[in-house]
């Protein structure tokens, strides 16, 4: 049987780095203030000229190197983004274009912070059923460019970044499974607009305490569903690898599956939310300190507009 796993990791960031001190400059706001509510201590931001696209390459770069995939063996790429800044072409296909990969499908996918576990479900079908051998996974986003800097409750939660993953085929099973869900009934409480039905503001808009309540539900019941599914236990799960949305959400999902934070990946205080991004970012960092080794097992889970949610079981 063809399994998909994880053979490389890439992450790419804006080398601008704004801190809470200097939020304090902009908005009323204090650095204690952010990192009580969000455990978010700094943020990378695109400068002047600079977009998603630009990151995603560099992210992307890092996964082929890591994996030793030829870029000419890709068989397809996938972008989990809703920030790119193009109606069209897909960031997919311009990242192609910088790649220099020719003459294999490319295309986004737009699910806001879960896009890259759906990506991951879509790649991991995409292996097992024999279509692609190797295969380009990136979530990028340039969420400066749809925040609103004069409005507290959001401009300090979000930068920008891109986490990038190759996906290979192999005898040995990699991705155990991915689960991902929707529910469109409650799209007003976090959501972006854009300038096509004559909207001016495009800025992100969240009802954070309702959203809270949801996520934890959500992802409680998505770590139930995955453990179920793969007929495990908690204590079979070396890392968590959650969204970096909120710190007292990442907290609440390891006390649910009795992990210690020193078994979670947590990197909200370095890059604050980067929806799409979070995930493979968070899972680079861990790859490269040497904290997730080479057959351990971890669950990554996400949650975001939409709404939109999932979880997958992976070894590494």
């Amino acid at each position: 049987m063809t399994y998909a796993r994880i053979t490389g990791t890439g992450s790419g960031l804006p080398e601008k780095v704004l801190t809470n001190n200097d939020l304090e400059k902009i908005v009323e706001t204090t650095d204690q203030w952010i990192m009580e509510r969000s455990g978010i201590k700094k943020r990378h931001i695109l400068t002047e000229g600079q977009t998603a696209i630009d990151i995603a390459e560099i992210a992307a770069n890092n996964a082929l190197e890591a994996a030793g995939v030829p870029k000419n063996e890709i068989d397809l790429i996938v972008v989990a983004t809703f920030s790119s800044g193009y109606y069209f072409p897909s960031a997919a296909c311009m990242l192609q274009q910088r790649l220099g990969i020719k003459d294999c499908p490319a295309f986004d996918v737009s699910a806001a912070c879960s896009g890259f576990i759906y990506g991951l479900n879509i790649a991991n079908q995409y292996i097992k059923s024999g279509t692609a051998k190797n295969i380009l996974l990136v979530a990028t986003e340039a969420l400066s460019q749809v925040t609103d800097w004069t409005d507290r409750s959001t401009c300090v939660l979000f930068g920008d970044g891109a986490g990038a993953v190759v996906l290979s085929a192999d005898s040995v099973p990699g991705i155990r499974s991915a689960h991902i869900h929707a529910d469109g009934n409650y799209n007003e409480l976090l959501y972006a607009k854009n300038h096509m039905y004559g909207s001016e503001d495009h800025f992100t808009k969240m009802r954070g305490n309702e959203l809270f309540k949801l996520a934890v539900n959500k992802l409680s019941g998505i770590v139930k569903e995955t453990l179920a599914h793969n007929n495990i236990d908690n204590s079979e799960i070396d890392w968590l690898v959650p969204h970096q949305a909120n710190l007292r959400i990442i907290q609440a999902a390891a006390k649910k599956i009795n992990l210690p934070m020193e078994r979670v990946i947590v990197t909200i205080a370095e890059h604050g939310n980067t929806s799409a991004a979070a995930v493979p970012l968070a899972l680079d960092v861990g790859v490269r300190d040497g904290r997730i080794k080479r057959g351990d097992t971890m669950l990554m889970e996400v949650f975001g507009g939409g709404l939109t949610w999932g979880s997958a079981l992976v070894d590494y």
